[in-house]
């Protein structure tokens, strides 16, 4: 059966707070808290703006477009699907490279 769009967000939003930081993983599941709608999307397109102006402002960069659409995407249904996609993929990624990393460092001692 194929998970609904919301629920493949969760996914995403628990794939994410298992990689980043304690403290950063707090501040995520505050802004999927329902009342931190006014937060969560003013924040996501500054994010994506940002993200756009990455190429003339050096400290912004395009990593700011996809947090930006995944805090989008929570309120914008049409969003969450590819950005939830998007996001498990991502993260699992990053977890196979870091797994290469400790790999590679332990065969290098």
């Amino acid at each position: 059966m194929r998970k609904s769009s919301k629920a493949k967000l969760r996914e995403a939003f628990l794939h994410l707070e298992n990689e980043v930081p304690g403290g950063v993983a707090r501040q995520v599941r505050n802004l999927r808290h329902p009342d931190a709608r006014w937060i969560r999307l003013p924040l996501g397109v500054l994010c994506v703006l940002g993200g756009l102006l990455a190429p003339v402002v050096p400290i912004l960069g395009v990593w700011m477009i996809p947090l930006g659409l995944l805090l989008l995407a929570y309120d914008v249904p049409f969003l969450r699907r590819p950005t939830a996609n998007f996001t498990i993929w991502s993260t699992r990624k990053w977890v196979a490279l870091k797994e290469w990393f400790n790999r590679r460092g332990r065969r290098s001692r």
